[in-house]
């Protein structure tokens, strides 16, 4: 089974734009979380993307922010990213609910490749219960999963984040111009 083609283009974040494309966002992760959560009585919770880890991908050295936007205009989606000399990681990337499963992400992570071709090394990271995600970087992206991060094996650049048993996997894609 194929996807259909999808034809978007990638627009730099504006300032005006980030308030919305922020709800966007979480709006998404928290529709794919309630998905994997079905039997949970109260998922709202707490916050699958909070508002601090948004904020601090986009104040990150070498971040850049773009937005999907369709042939119509319409925002569909999303990233955030850094690059930093040859290594790139992919912070967040986002489909808005209502237009998933058309290859909206794929289409958004072909346009960040071909924007950064001097990036010979890509990382990223999903949540452990999500595998429609992993499913994507793997099978769709051409990712693979380097590492896994738990309580027992927690991220060194995010320790707090392990006060739970759960944990996230860790994916590089190594690209292929490259020789790798």
């Amino acid at each position: 089974m194929t996807k259909e083609k999808c034809s978007i283009r990638l627009v730099r974040l504006s300032e005006e734009h980030t308030i919305a494309f922020k709800e966007e966002m979480q709006e998404a992760f928290q529709y794919g979380f309630e998905a994997y959560n079905k039997d949970a009585e109260e998922t709202n919770q707490w916050q699958v993307l909070p508002d601090k880890d948004f904020y601090q991908s986009l104040e990150a050295e070498g971040a850049e922010a773009y937005e999907a936007v369709s042939e119509d205009g319409q925002r569909v989606g999303g990233a955030i990213i850094t690059a930093n000399g040859t290594m790139g990681e992919l912070a967040f990337l986002y489909v808005k609910v209502g237009v998933q499963s058309k290859g909206i992400g794929q289409s958004i992570w072909k346009a960040i490749e071909t924007m950064h071709p001097e990036i010979e090394v890509w990382e990223t990271c999903t949540p452990y219960f999500d595998r429609r995600n992993i499913h994507f970087y793997i099978n769709r992206c051409g990712f693979h999963a380097i590492e896994f991060f738990n309580e027992y094996h927690p991220d060194p650049n995010m320790p707090e984040q392990f006060d739970q048993e759960d944990g996230l996997f860790k994916f590089e894609k190594r690209m292929k111009r490259y020789g790798r």
